[in-house]
């Protein structure tokens, strides 16, 4: 999870509205700009702080902001209660991911090597298939490829008296090799040059090819189509295992605790644990509202902008807490601060925020994928399309095959689409004029009151007279 101090930078720095406030900060004119940020701190030894979390959790949804939470990441000393619990949660979770994850591996490892045998027989096929080709040329290479094959995996079965075995080992065949290649029939081998004794060997094995030929095409189809379908369910089982692993990774990822480093809070024997929390909540801006209301132009009311504005608190909460009886007592430091954003800078904050959130269980099992695997993704999906050209009366199943393996399950349509999106498409475009002096401006001011009342209505509902 990333940590409180860096979400306030990333909006600070996707927004040119508060790059431009800063510069101002930066020139002394602190009057002209004042800093909306009220901070509450409310130390108990008989509270327990969930109360707290919740009463502004609650408060926010009463103001219509629809609250998600950002942060939540904690540090516990080794010495407490908090430290050795969440120790022996966590070991149970990894252990059974790890069985989980060994499945996947085998699975993984199994569908590698169908893909290679599917790879091989299609090869195989593209020989017979070239046989029912008009092209005369192709047809005599594809027989010849044929030949070959036979030889290096039928005849040389029957050891010296194959055909290459008695071509390169015994006096008098060595014509053997080139005969067999050049005749297709058994009245091809009696026009040619050869001793009887050659001929004696050669019309049987035209014959026992022939054969081959026609029967191996069939036996290889059959395989061909039965390996597609093991493919597929063997796709099914790898997309089931990754359903399974995902909360195990995430579950563990969430219980990891975060580096204190010098936290002064933190000593190693106390039973002390440290927990940071965010919200972030919005409210759209209604032009049509707020042109009636007087905030803007009254022309605005029917104002179309490319993208819209919201008023948007930021609730930073510091705990500084003692396990006790499965609930958490003592100090609590609470931030408000307020915002106005548009929908292209809450978007690169998500994409800023999911970046640096490196321990995320999905980033854990994008991890296992490398560039082989992206290629073996494009394997299975051009097999299993191949297999579904097949059933098209059968409903068709749109999702990504291989997605599960990375925690999705998008359709091919929108997972194309996400591959295709970048930053540039999520690009911020500085404000027009009308967005700057007049939408944005309703949007910080309306994000300060709101900002304002829930501090002063926490503040006044819990008697609360020492405050900064």
């Amino acid at each position: 999870m990333p940590e409180i101090k860096a979400i306030n930078e990333i909006i600070e720095e996707i927004s040119s509205y508060y790059q431009e406030r800063k510069k101002k900060k930066e020139k002394k004119l602190i009057d002209e700009i004042p800093e909306v940020l009220h901070t509450l701190v409310y130390d108990s030894s008989a509270e327990t702080l969930e109360p707290i979390y919740f009463f502004i959790l609650d408060l926010m949804n009463d103001f219509g902001l629809k609250p998600e939470k950002l942060v939540d990441n904690f540090s516990s000393t080794p010495g407490s209660a908090n430290f050795s619990e969440t120790g022996i949660k966590a070991s149970r979770l990894q252990d059974e991911a790890m069985k989980i994850m060994g499945s996947i591996n085998t699975v993984l490892r199994s569908v590698m090597n169908i893909i290679y045998d599917l790879k091989d027989f299609k090869l195989r096929l593209s020989h017979y298939d070239a046989l029912k080709s008009k092209n005369q040329q192709e047809k005599d290479a594809s027989i010849l490829s044929l030949k070959q094959i036979w030889m290096d995996k039928v005849d040389i079965l029957k050891g010296n008296s194959s055909i290459k075995a008695m071509a390169l080992g015994q006096a008098g065949f060595q014509t053997l090799i080139d005969a067999f290649l050049v005749a297709k029939t058994s009245e091809d081998v009696e026009k040619l040059d050869l001793n009887d004794r050659v001929k004696r060997i050669l019309i049987p094995r035209i014959q026992e090819f022939n054969y081959w030929i026609e029967n191996s095409e069939k036996e290889l189809r059959k395989r061909y189509e039965i390996q597609k379908t093991y493919l597929k369910s063997q796709v099914a089982s790898l997309q089931l295992y990754s359903r399974w692993v995902k909360p195990y990774l995430k579950a563990t990822q969430n219980l990891e605790m975060k580096e204190p480093g010098r936290n002064a809070n933190l000593v190693n024997m106390f039973n002390t644990l440290i927990l940071e929390l965010t919200l972030l909540g919005k409210s759209k801006l209604d032009a049509k509202k707020s042109a009636l209301a007087g905030e803007l132009p009254l022309e605005f009311q029917d104002l179309k902008t490319k993208r819209d504005y919201y008023s948007c608190i930021l609730v930073d909460f510091n705990f500084r807490a003692i396990p006790r009886q499965g609930t958490y007592i003592g100090r609590s430091e609470i931030t408000f601060r307020a915002y106005a954003l548009n929908d292209d800078e809450l978007n690169k904050l998500d994409k800023e925020i999911k970046k640096s959130d490196l321990g995320d269980a999905l980033s854990l099992i994008e991890g296992m994928t490398t560039e082989s695997l992206e290629t073996l993704k494009e394997d299975i999906n051009y097999f299993l399309k191949e297999q579904e050209k097949k059933e098209e009366e059968k409903p068709k199943d749109e999702s990504n095959p291989f997605a599960a393996l990375i925690g999705r399950y998008d359709k091919k349509e929108e997972g194309k689409k996400e591959n295709k999106k970048t930053d540039e498409e999520i690009k911020i475009k500085p404000d027009n004029w009308i967005e700057k002096e007049h939408i944005r401006k309703v949007a910080a001011k309306g994000a300060e009151e709101t900002c304002f009342k829930l501090f002063d209505i926490y503040k006044k509902s819990h008697g609360m007279v020492s405050f900064t």
